[in-house]
């Protein structure tokens, strides 16, 4: 019966120095866990910088390029290819707007705030 007993708080003393081991060894690896959390989302925000500056450049691209196209319109004297070009400018007057709404919009949510890396999008449609 001594031994029994022996035994079975040895077993319980082992199994407290094994637990005590494993949660000790588990915390630097949810430090580390942390840390790559914390440098993707720097890399994600970093990226998000790029893609938006990226993004305005293009449109300043747009608009100017839109700019030479009014001035040429206005040159236009045959009343067809007056309306052709015409047409062809209200389109890209149409996107450069649609653009910068999306772009002032993605400002707004900031980095993080997508599919991937923040709360799910809201049923709300953006103004």
């Amino acid at each position: 019966m001594k031994h029994k007993i022996l035994l079975l708080a040895l077993l319980f003393t082992l199994a407290s120095v094994a637990w005590a081991q494993d949660t000790q060894s588990q915390a630097p690896a949810s430090a580390s866990k942390t840390q790559t959390r914390s440098a993707h989302r720097q890399h994600m925000m970093e990226m998000h910088k790029q893609e938006m500056d990226a993004a305005k450049a293009d449109v300043a691209k747009i608009k100017s390029s839109l700019e030479q196209m009014k001035a040429n319109v206005a040159k236009i004297s045959d009343a067809d290819e007056k309306a052709r070009w015409q047409a062809n400018v209200d389109m890209w007057e149409t996107l450069a707007g649609h653009m910068d709404r999306m772009l002032q919009h993605m400002e707004s949510m900031g980095p993080g705030m997508g599919p991937m890396g923040g709360p799910p999008p809201s049923d709300k449609k953006p103004q």
